[in-house]
C-alpha cells in the first residue's frame, strides 16, 4: 500500500510567521492522522532574496514547534537542471514565449489601449499584453542575440486548446479527507504566466508542479490565498503528463486589522515568539491546533 505523501514547502525570505506555523503544523496533523508522510521543501528559487540565514531560522522555527519530516529536504536551488529539461521540452512544443516588455512598457501599453478595462488577474494584476506572443521568429532571436532581458511566459490559449473538455482537481471539503469536490481550474483567469526567466530556468509554477510529481506528494494542504493558482499549475501538469494531487486550501491567518499575515510587512514571526520566550504549546494552542 503506497503511504499518502504530505509536503511543507516554504521559501526562506524572511521569517515564518503564525500563518506558516498553522499550515505546517495542519500538514503534520493530517499526515499522522492518515498514515502517511510529512516532507520539508525549501522553495528557494530567488536566489536573490532567499538567504542561508532565513534557511537556518526556518529550521530553528519548525524543530521548535515541534515539526518532524524526514530526509532529505529537498531543495530547488540544487534541482535547476531538472526544470531546465521540463521548459526545454515547453519550448520545443511551442507551449512557452519569449517575453520582452518591462514593467513600465506593459503599464504604457495598457493605458493607451485598455486602461481601467484591461483584464486583470485574480491578484488584481493586469494580463500581458498579446504583443510579445505574435514577434516572428527572427525578431524573437535578435532581441535574445542582443540579450534583451525577457522571461518566458505560458501560451495559456495554446495549451487550453489541446484539453477541449476541460480541466479540474479535486478539493477536499474539510481536512478529515473523507469527502472531496471537483473545482473546474481556469487557468485563462491568469494569462499568460512566467514560467521561466532568462537566468533562472524555472518560476514558482513550474518548479512546484516538478517537485510534486517526483516526490510522490499525494496530498497538497495549503494556505487558501494560493487556491486560484492552482488552475495553472492544473494545466501544466497536464501538458507535462504529471498526474495530480488532491488538495485542500485552509484557513489563512489573519492580523489584527484583518489581513494576510506576511514576511514583506514585517508580522510577529515565530522567532520573535520564540525569543520572547512564549512556549510552542501556546502557539498550537492558538492556532487550535493542540
Amino acid at each position: 500500500m503506497t503511504l499518502l505523501t504530505f509536503r511543507f514547502a516554504p521559501s526562506p525570505n524572511g521569517e515564518l510567521h503564525l500563518g506558516h506555523a498553522y499550515s505546517a503544523l495542519l500538514n503534520q496533523r493530517m499526515a499522522a492522522q492518515a498514515g502517511g508522510r510529512l516532507l520539508l521543501r525549501i522553495e528557494d528559487i530567488d536566489v536573490l532574496r532567499c538567504t542561508p540565514e532565513f534557511e537556518a531560522g526556518i529550521f530553528r522555527d519548525l524543530e521548535w514547534l515541534g515539526l518532524n519530516w524526514e530526509q532529505p529536504v529537498r531543495r530547488q536551488s540544487e534541482h535547476f537542471a531538472e526544470y531546465r529539461a521540463v521548459l526545454d521540452r515547453l519550448i520545443a512544443e511551442e507551449l512557452v514565449y519569449p517575453a520582452f516588455m518591462s514593467r513600465g512598457e506593459i503599464r504604457a501599453f495598457i493605458a493607451e489601449t485598455g486602461g481601467r478595462d484591461w483584464p486583470r488577474d485574480p491578484d488584481g494584476v493586469p494580463l500581458y499584453p498579446p504583443l510579445d506572443k505574435h514577434l516572428p521568429a527572427r525578431e524573437r532571436k535578435r532581441r535574445i542575440a542582443d540579450n534583451m532581458p525577457f522571461a518566458w511566459r505560458l501560451d495559456v490559449e495554446a495549451a487550453m486548446a489541446r484539453f477541449a473538455a476541460g480541466l479540474s482537481w479535486a478539493e477536499f471539503i474539510d481536512e478529515t479527507m473523507s469527502a472531496t469536490r471537483t473545482v473546474a481550474a481556469r487557468p485563462q483567469d491568469w494569462g499568460d504566466v512566467i514560467v521561466a526567466r532568462r537566468d533562472i530556468p524555472t518560476s514558482y509554477h513550474l518548479a512546484v508542479v516538478v517537485d510534486d510529481a517526483l516526490q510522490d506528494i499525494s496530498h497538497v494542504v495549503r494556505g487558501l490565498d494560493l487556491y486560484s493558482a492552482t488552475g495553472v499549475q492544473r494545466l501544466l501538469q497536464q501538458l507535462l503528463g504529471l498526474s495530480p494531487p488532491r488538495y485542500f486550501h485552509h484557513r489563512l491567518i489573519l492580523g489584527p486589522d484583518g489581513r494576510k499575515l506576511s514576511k514583506s510587512f514585517k508580522d510577529t514571526g515565530l522567532a520573535a515568539l520564540r525569543d520572547a520566550g512564549v512556549p510552542a504549546r501556546d502557539v498550537r494552542h492558538l492556532l487550535e491546533l493542540d
